[in-house]
């Protein structure tokens, strides 16, 4: 009987973990980031802005190797998926090290925001209990994240959620 038990709570317990968040919690929804133009957005107007369109949201740093090292696959998908919007959401230490990356790494392509609060002090980082970057998300065209995190390219449940969510 205890046996039972515990591969049901184990199962339950597993069952919860993996479950996937599928709404921005109201304080990320608010969260301040920085355009390119250097006016202030939340993240509900980048969502409101974009809506009917599949995003592509990617985290990341020109500090950070991985993230740099994932440029080339980026734009690999940006070509291969030309219906989705990619949204790039900078943890730079600084605004002026945000552009020289975006210059750098020719970034030219997709939505560019800067997140003012750092990885420690946002709430939208917060919401998605970011632990590593690159961190990438999908949103369909109704505003529910379809994928809540993957942290490679070519992850395999990334790839199936983009061919899922344009069709």
């Amino acid at each position: 009987m205890k046996k039972k038990i515990m591969v049901v709570l184990f199962t339950a317990f597993t069952v919860v973990l993996s479950a996937q968040t599928r709404e921005f919690s109201g304080e990320a929804l608010t969260d301040v980031f920085l355009t390119t133009a250097g006016k202030d957005i939340t993240l509900s107007e980048i969502l409101e802005a974009n809506k009917g369109k599949t995003l592509f949201i990617d985290v990341w740093a020109s500090w950070c190797k991985d993230c740099i090292e994932s440029v080339p696959k980026l734009k690999t998908l940006h070509e291969k998926y030309e219906d989705v919007t990619f949204v790039f959401l900078s943890l730079d230490r600084s605004v002026e090290g945000w552009e020289k990356g975006l210059a750098k790494y020719e970034l030219n392509y997709g939505q560019h925001y800067y997140i003012k609060a750092g990885w420690k002090g946002s709430p939208f980082c917060k919401s998605i209990k970011l632990d590593w970057i690159p961190r990438y998300l999908v949103v369909n065209p109704e505003g529910k994240i379809e994928l809540f995190k993957a942290i490679e390219t070519d992850d395999t449940q990334l790839i199936n959620t983009l061919n899922q969510t344009i069709q």
